[in-house]
């Protein structure tokens, strides 16, 4: 079954890296679909995806419809006559006429173990929640999210200053490495299915950039874990009387004590918690390039005893 025809779905670099072992390995992608271009920076320039970079690259057809329902996706699906569809971090939740569309079913590839981390953001969240192990899963499409039938799993470990743009990578090679391997188990028609214990299913909704804002009167550990899981996207952040400073990289600290939100340190960026103390090593004053955590401290001259976060 070397030869079935694949349509792929997907639109970040984590799809990209999936799209093109596909081609590397030799499978028949005969379409690509991918979230429309948006326009982005500063300068807000309409952007290609990642994986419309890849597909154009080897000359694969792609498509980028705004809308699944309205008829025209099925017709494109319906005259590329896929046998199977893969789907990674595409970013839109198929119809069951488009489900049903590919004979061998829908495989998606999924940044979780799963039922672990269901939803938009599972890379993100298990870093924020200080997982220790993570991996990705490739299974069988339902209607539901990621409800489906899982076929196989690639394990890895979480490093423990790893960020969640970090672990995007790592995941985007684990996850091309599951693909190669769930669609050699096509090849033989020996792909298991397993059902999801839906009580272990736990969720992982999107980001949003509010949830960035530090609280002091957590703990450092699940502080510097917010830190990682925030990076590159969309940051964490405190603020200085009414200005924000975003933080990059943190690091939890012993030997300080003091009240929650509290500036320990005349020369380094250490700030009481609500158990130890967190010390912000790379940051960003609104307004400013990024500096290291030290630089800001004594470039504001900032005083032992300052308070942080919205006073």
């Amino acid at each position: 079954m070397k030869d079935m025809r694949i349509v792929f779905m997907g639109t970040p670099d984590f799809a990209a890296a999936i799209l093109e072992r596909l081609v590397e390995t030799g499978r028949n992608v005969v379409g690509v679909f991918s979230q429309p271009d948006k326009p982005v920076g500063r300068k807000q320039i309409v952007t290609p995806t990642a994986t419309k970079v890849v597909a154009e690259k080897y000359g694969i057809p792609v498509f980028q419809p705004a809308k699944l329902r309205d008829g025209t996706a099925l017709e494109i699906m319906k005259e590329l006559s896929p046998d199977l569809t893969v789907v990674a971090a595409y970013g839109k939740i198929l119809p069951k006429e488009i489900l049903d569309v590919s004979p061998l079913g829908n495989v998606n590839v999924h940044g979780s173990l799963l039922p672990k981390y269901r939803g938009a953001a599972p890379i993100q969240w298990s870093v924020i929640n200080g997982d220790e192990v993570t991996g990705v899963t490739t299974m069988y499409m339902a209607e539901g999210m990621d409800t489906g039938d899982m076929i196989l799993k690639l394990e890895t470990k979480i490093g423990e200053d790893e960020t969640s743009g970090e672990l995007f990578e790592r995941l985007a090679k684990l996850g091309a490495d599951s693909i190669e391997k769930t669609l050699e188990l096509f090849d033989k028609g020996e792909v298991p299915r397993e059902a999801q214990d839906e009580s272990e299913a736990t969720y992982a909704p999107m980001l949003k950039k509010e949830m960035g804002e530090i609280d002091f009167t957590k703990p450092a550990g699940e502080i510097k874990n917010l830190v990682r899981g925030m990076s590159p996207w969309p940051t964490a952040y405190t603020f200085l009387d009414g200005k924000s400073i975003k933080i990059h990289k943190a690091a939890a600290v012993s030997g300080f004590s003091g009240a929650p939100g509290e500036l320990l340190d005349e020369k380094r960026f250490i700030v009481a918690c609500g158990d130890g103390a967190i010390e912000f090593l790379s940051v960003q004053p609104e307004g400013k390039s990024q500096m290291s955590g030290a630089d800001f401290i004594r470039g504001r001259r900032t005083q032992k005893g300052t308070l942080f976060g919205r006073n």
